[in-house]
């Protein structure tokens, strides 16, 4: 099983590679993949300053050049770090939860999101900063409700993510409502990439690589609850120190991610589940083939959705449900089905 799942994570780096370069080529100008591969290489190699070692014949112009590094590599580049975010904390909020059907937004984190959004967007503050703090700020006032003593049981916990989440809902439902400019809110809440730039995918990418990192530690943890609380704690794991950094980090790549794009769904649902069914339980392998495939899936999806319709650009978010809610409904039959069996 370890072979296999080393194996499945070395063919999902090289897919994730091959996806990013052919998607970036994909838009309106006509840039083929091969030429796209080697503008970006270049840029590497400048970047890099390898000068005079490595040579490519510059076959582009320069208006190529500046699509690919500016517009689309930026957007791709932010749609593989939101995708690879999402996924791993679903897989990790899964795993400590027990449950398959959990995301990262089960516990009010996208509500609070949402709440910054709507403040920033009507008082003229940054979207990414008040969306981030919003949302880590509703982890945590959740966390806090669900303390009993020392310990913070998981259903206690659920449902004080529904009834924040739900209350602060119904803040943002007042603010658009009262809004100049609704529009704007509400299309931030579908879900998108449009205002990728390099500083977004620099900042993003510093604090999802921080939160994915820490919950890869977590991964032993994480296999030894699968067994019970009781029997962890007995095989030396100290439950609730690892629920803690398990949503605080879930909590940072979550809300890194929601605040650059808006609320997504199902990305932290249906890709961990795939995974698990493919490689299997084992967090070791679980979480970092969830973020690979997280990344590839949202690239996919926001190609979709930046391509499908001509001059639209749809919410990336609406293509991910238009995947998500059938494989959602799937579930739940299959859970049914596997409680009345």
């Amino acid at each position: 099983m370890e072979r296999h799942g080393k194996s499945t994570i070395l063919i999902l780096v090289l897919l994730l590679i091959v996806v990013i370069v052919t998607n970036t080529a994909i838009g309106s100008s006509d840039i083929s993949p091969v030429d796209t591969g080697k503008i970006i290489l270049n840029a590497i190699i400048e970047k890099l300053m390898i000068d005079g070692q490595i040579s490519i014949d510059k076959i582009w112009s320069d208006s190529a050049s500046t699509i690919i590094l500016d517009i689309r590599l930026p957007r791709v580049l932010l749609g593989a770090l939101v995708g690879a975010g999402l996924a791993t904390a679903g897989a990790a909020m899964q795993g400590l939860l027990k449950n398959p059907m959990a995301d990262p937004y089960i516990i009010g984190m996208s509500s609070g999101a949402a709440l910054g959004a709507a403040l920033a967007f009507t008082f003229m503050m940054p979207v990414q900063l008040i969306s981030f703090i919003l949302a880590a700020a509703s982890i945590y006032v959740v966390y806090n409700i669900s303390r009993m003593g020392e310990r913070v049981p998981t259903e206690t916990l659920l449902l004080a993510g529904i009834a924040v989440g739900f209350f602060l809902s119904a803040i943002t439902s007042f603010i658009v409502f009262l809004s100049q400019s609704p529009h704007q809110i509400i299309y931030w809440m579908m879900g998108g990439l449009w205002t990728a730039s390099w500083a977004k995918v620099k900042i993003t990418f510093v604090m999802i690589l921080i939160g994915v990192l820490m919950l890869y530690r977590q991964s032993w943890n994480l296999n030894v609850m699968l067994l019970g609380e009781e029997q962890a704690q007995s095989m030396g794991v100290d439950i609730e120190r690892v629920k803690q950094w398990v949503l605080i980090f879930s909590s940072l790549v979550t809300a890194a991610a929601v605040s650059v794009s808006g609320i997504i769904g199902f990305v932290g649902l249906i890709i961990p589940h795939i995974m698990r069914i493919i490689v299997g339980p084992d967090h070791r392998i679980l979480l970092p083939t969830s973020t690979l495939m997280g990344a590839i899936f949202l690239v996919f999806s926001d190609t979709i959705a930046r391509t499908i319709l001509d001059s639209i650009d749809l919410p990336v978010g609406v293509v991910t449900a238009f995947f998500g809610a059938p494989f959602f409904i799937y579930l739940l039959r299959k859970r049914r089905q596997s409680l009345n069996a």
